[in-house]
This record gives structure tokens, sequence and C-alpha cells, in this order.
């Protein structure tokens, strides 16, 4: 909620117009400054920039709630269904509003095939399950293709998708932007933002932000650094909006002197592939399921959920997108939910 913007604050319209014209934009540029240098930067009197102050904390911070109000908010909290039951089962319902959920895994494994059965979904009517909202999708790595969604669409939705015009309806409410650049994606953001609360976007999809920053966050630290203002965004985005947001990231080698946390404890296993983009995207994610081939076998494994086990289930990739070969799952033990296997 940091990055919430002023001008959305429901201030007095002059307050808010001097923030602006001393580029103070968002909750945390005005928070960051005393209620005296506020006064000297927009040159009002203090009860001004008191009642400013109120009105963006009162906005800003969250609310109090009781465990109880939590527990009845998340058993009635909205899904998107992934269409893989077994899956679904073990999220409570699919894929969770407000909340980042992240895809990992190697390169050809199933990624981009599952965010497009995702975004299918989302535009689909209600009747069919779906959202019928508009879906974003960030595709920084050309990997986005129309002609396979619709594929997707006719194998999995045959009664909807041989209507006629329905696959162009489908197909015009996901909506595709291409940042070549970190700095491309950046600036993109809060038009992003913009387009969410303003057009019925129901899921944003970014597949993926590791290619945008690849070969820099490995020897330059402060550009690894430098995503924390992306992981707030996301989050914020998310629980403001109560959208789905999804996104993917890759894999790499891992090196002797990366730093192992609890949740990733290896137990002694030799891990040769570990998640990119490093602990503070792994920490700001709340779903993480890792999709990986182990003895010619893909599956997609639970690794990090609040309400579900380490979980796995085997699933090939077919014209209808993703299917699991067992809904059933097989609970996973130890370090090895968190190993990500190509082989």
């Amino acid at each position: 909620m940091a990055n919430k913007l002023i001008t959305e604050m429901g201030l007095p319209k002059p307050i808010s117009n001097l923030f602006a014209a001393r580029n103070i934009l968002t909750a945390k540029d005005a928070l960051s400054l005393t209620e005296f240098e506020l006064m000297e930067l927009l040159d009002v009197e203090l009860s001004q920039i008191t009642s400013a102050i109120s009105r963006i904390t009162e906005v800003t911070c969250p609310p109090y709630q009781t465990a109880q109000s939590l527990m009845e908010e998340r058993v009635g909290s909205e899904h998107l269904a992934t269409g893989l039951s077994g899956l679904d089962k073990c999220l409570c319902g699919g894929i969770p509003f407000g909340v980042l959920t992240e895809l990992v895994g190697p390169a050809g494994i199933g990624k981009t095939q599952f965010c497009l059965k995702l975004a299918l979904l989302a535009a689909l009517p209600v009747s069919y399950g779906g959202l019928s909202g508009r879906v974003i999708y960030i595709d920084t790595e050309a990997k986005f293709s129309s002609k396979r969604m619709i594929e997707i669409g006719i194998k999995s939705f045959p009664e909807i998708f041989h209507l006629d015009g329905m696959a162009e309806e489908m197909a015009g409410r996901i909506l595709v932007l291409r940042p070549a650049s970190l700095s491309e994606f950046t600036e993109s953001l809060q038009q992003i933002q913009l387009s969410v609360l303003q057009h019925q976007v129901k899921l944003l999809i970014v597949d993926s932000v590791a290619s945008l920053v690849s070969g820099e966050y490995e020897k330059d630290a402060p550009k690894q650094n430098s995503l924390g203002w992306h992981i707030s965004f996301l989050k914020s985005l998310a629980e403001f909006s109560r959208i789905p947001i999804v996104v993917t990231n890759q894999v790499r080698s891992q090196s002797s002197g990366d730093a192992v946390y609890s949740f990733q404890d290896t137990g002694g296993l030799e891990l040769h592939l570990v998640a990119a983009l490093g602990i503070h995207w792994a920490h700001a994610v709340t779903i993480r399921l890792v999709l990986e081939a182990s003895s010619g076998q893909r599956y997609i494994k639970v690794a990090k959920s609040p309400i579900s086990p380490p979980i796995a289930f085997p699933f090939i990739v077919t014209s209808s997108g993703i299917s699991l070969l067992s809904d059933d799952g097989t609970e996973v033990e130890g370090a090895e939910i968190n190993a990500i296997h190509c082989q």
C-alpha cells in the first residue's frame, strides 16, 4: 500500500495538487517526510498537513483484524480454478485472489502452457467457470502464442470455442504487453495499475521478471535489490485490487556461496538448480509451484503454501494444456520439496 497514489486517497483537490506539484506522488513519498518538512515544501498550515497525513495513513495502513475474521476471510476468499482437480483441491479452490503465486521451473517444462490456460480461464464467462474479465499478460520472453492459446481453448472448451465469434471474443479480452527491458517494465506498472482498476481486469500474469534481469543480479547485488520496489508494487496491487497475480520464475545453477534459508533447507541433498530472483522474491510470494522433470516424468509440486501440505502431481502437456496424470498426488517429505530437477 506504500505505493498507492496520493491522487486516489480522497484528499481535497488543492492539497492533492500541491503534493503533485512537489513530486510527492505516493503514500511512501509523503510519509517519508516530517510534518514540518511538508509544511515548508507545500507552504500550507500545520492543520492542513496534519489532516492530509491522517487521511493518507488511514488509507495506507491495513486495519486491525481478529484471528476469527481472518479465518472466515480465508474460507470465503475467491480463487481462480486451474482446471486441475487435484491441485485445486490442495489450494482450497485454485489460485488465490489478493496474493502473488509463482511458477518456478526450467525452460520448456510447461510454465507458459500453464499461464495460457489460466488466461483463458479468467476470460471465460462465469457460467463456464471463468471470471468474465480481462487479463493483462506481460510477455517478457516473447513466448505468448495466440495460436496455441486458441488451440488450448478449442480442446479444453469445445462447447464455447466452436460458437461463432467466441474465439475472437476470448482472445480480445487478453491484453499482451512486451516490455523489452526492466526499465520499460517499471514504467508500464503504473499504467497497468490503472488498467486493473478501470477495465475489469481479473488476472495479471508476468512471464517472467527473471528474464528482464538475467545476467544482472548474479553479478551486481544492488541491481538484484532494485527488484524490491517491483515486489512491493505487485504485492500491493494484488492486495488492493483483489485479483490473482501469477509470476513465472526461471532457475539457475546453485553456486557454492549461495545462502540456504529455513524453507529452502536441502537436508544434505546435492541440488543443482535453484529458483532465480533471490530470497527477497521467494519470501514475497504466497504460493510457489515448482514444475520439474525427474526420470523422464514431469511433476508440479506445491513447494510453498500456507494452506497445503508439500505435495507433487505428475503431469503431461497435451493439446489442451497441462493435464494431471493423477488427482491424488504424492506428499513429499523433507528437503525434496525444494529440490528442482531437470532430467
